[in-house]
């Protein structure tokens, strides 16, 4: 299945988040906030394979910074077909984006790495919800406020998830 790497955000980001989760949840629409798994919580996917060698594992823990990066949630975003995905954008910095370069370096060679994680074709973002119809997007986008303002705050470490095993550990912390 999926194996991987993602950016936690800090617990105000976090809380934010998980409030347009519950208003999804509470106009009965979507939401990841209806996933109840402790490994749920908001976060942004920096690289994604069907497999991560131990080798690969080792290279992660060895070389991603553990310093915290400036976090800007934007406004929202919408990715799928028939299904849809709605989630905030996260606001691209230089810092960001070297990051998830040097995640999708070491993980190249991983099977099952996806198009969309490849430098220059990711999109970063946090998800709010999965497998929307298409006629109830308008009113997820007004029920969550996600557009209204944007929403500050930096990283809380990077985690690595084993959707097979359904585990998740700490690769990096803040300081």
């Amino acid at each position: 299945m999926v194996q991987s790497v993602e950016l936690l955000l800090d617990s105000q980001v976090d809380a934010t988040v998980r409030a347009e989760w519950r208003r999804l949840s509470s106009a009965r629409l979507p939401s990841q906030d209806r996933i109840t798994a402790e490994s749920n919580r908001p976060h942004v996917t920096l690289g994604v394979a069907t497999q991560i060698p131990a080798d690969v594992e080792a290279a992660l823990e060895r070389e991603l910074p553990s310093a915290p990066l400036p976090i800007r949630l934007g406004g929202v975003v919408v990715f799928g077909g028939r299904r849809l995905t709605l989630a905030r954008l996260v606001v691209p910095t230089t810092a960001l984006l070297t990051l998830q370069r040097i995640v999708y370096e070491l993980m190249v060679e991983c099977e099952g790495v996806p198009p969309h994680i490849v430098p220059g074709e990711w999109t970063p973002h946090v998800t709010l919800s999965r497998r929307i119809p298409a006629t109830d997007l308008g009113t997820a986008i007004v029920v969550t406020r996600a557009g209204s303002r944007d929403v500050v705050g930096t990283s809380d470490g990077i985690r690595r998830w084993d959707s097979d095993a359904k585990r998740e550990w700490r690769i990096t912390r803040r300081p």
